[in-house]
């Protein structure tokens, strides 16, 4: 019998969800930054996804996109953060989220750090953690140490690139840099 050995350039769970929560992010209206999350059950099931825009029933067109100028005239009243949407997305039930993971392209500020503590998330991988010295982030840190979520950048190897083609009988192409 001959058999056939798998593939070996496959996608981690690391980066297969992490690329989800990268997919997501193409969601977002945002100019300047897009977020996407996704949270996953501690058996490798998606639960949820989220990006950072507007709130339901809110225009886009009318929503304050600026990062500069008095705060009503900014996008930081009025946004949504990714990690916030991934979590009131869901319609299930919330116990499934405790000990789940969440991976972020950015590090949660301290108001989604608290919504996955309230939530049970136990993991947040994140990408990103270019305002790490900032109150909210080291705010988000303390929750989390306090709390017991661990949290860690992901890191690989090699950079993976993934190429889908939204056309019938295009394979995925994946290549390392």
């Amino acid at each position: 019998m001959n058999k056939s050995k798998k593939r070996n350039d496959y996608l981690s769970w690391d980066e297969y969800f992490m690329s989800i929560a990268k997919l997501t992010a193409g969601r977002s209206k945002d100019p300047n930054t897009q977020v996407g999350a996704c949270i996953v059950s501690k058996d490798n099931r998606v639960l949820s996804t989220g990006y950072n825009g507007a709130p339901n029933h809110y225009e886009d067109d009318i929503f304050p996109w600026d990062r500069e100028g008095s705060p009503l005239e900014t996008k930081y009243l009025f946004v949504c953060h990714a990690e916030a949407n991934a979590i009131d997305n869901f319609r299930g039930y919330k116990k499934e989220f405790e000990g789940a993971r969440i991976y972020v392209d950015l590090f949660p500020c301290n108001e989604c750090a608290k919504k996955i503590i309230q939530n049970g998330i136990k993991e947040v991988i994140y990408l990103s953690d270019k305002y790490a010295n900032t109150d909210s982030t080291i705010a988000s840190k303390k929750l989390f140490d306090t709390c017991g979520v661990t949290y860690r950048k992901m890191e690989t190897e090699k950079h993976k690139n993934l190429s889908i083609t939204l056309e019938a009988d295009k394979a995925i192409k994946y290549s390392s840099k």
